[in-house]
């Protein structure tokens, strides 16, 4: 049976390590909650409030988390395979060795996130908003960036980017 905490108050509330595929957090309440390890594949978090909470090693493929607030949230080595984000506000986040092939992040708010290291194979970032975001050794390959703001957002070397060098210089991002 499908649990469901549809707009309900979880402030706080300890979630590690639980096992909780296919539950409804619509709308919720999650601010400063710990999900760390939970499994949470398919859940949906539509609108849910998560601001700074923890995610760290979250099993999140193929969520829903549309236009909900990550706002600094830790999603550091967190699985988003395939999830959908669209719209939501990862602002400040931490997002580091994050998964997110083929996660669709279309309009969403990625200002500032840490994404260092963060697999971005196939994720549609179109209209999203990249600015000042950390891309050190991030992988874009095949990655949409139609629309989306990079201005001052960082890479490196070691970050495989789906434009050229001289595209992202010119659309504001930072090697560094």
């Amino acid at each position: 049976m499908k649990k469901s905490y549809r707009e309900q108050e979880l402030s706080q509330h300890d979630f590690s390590d639980q096992t909780l595929s296919f539950t409804d957090f619509t709308e919720a309440n999650l601010v400063r909650a710990n999900l760390s390890g939970a499994k949470l594949m398919g859940s949906n978090f539509s609108e849910a409030i998560l601001w700074k909470t923890k995610l760290k090693g979250a099993d999140l493929r193929w969520a829903f988390l549309k236009e909900a607030v990550l706002e600094g949230a830790n999603l550091e080595g967190s699985d988003l395979t395939a999830a959908k984000l669209e719209g939501a506000n990862f602002s400040e986040a931490e997002l580091m060795k994050a998964k997110l092939k083929g996660a669709n992040l279309e309009k969403a708010d990625l200002r500032w996130a840490d994404l260092s290291e963060a697999d971005l194979t196939g994720a549609n970032l179109s209209e999203a908003n990249l600015k000042g975001a950390n891309l050190r050794w991030a992988k874009l390959e095949g990655a949409k960036l139609e629309g989306a703001n990079l201005d001052g957002a960082k890479y490196d070397d070691k970050t495989t980017l789906p434009i050229s060098e001289g595209e992202a210089q010119q659309r504001g991002m930072v090697k560094k």
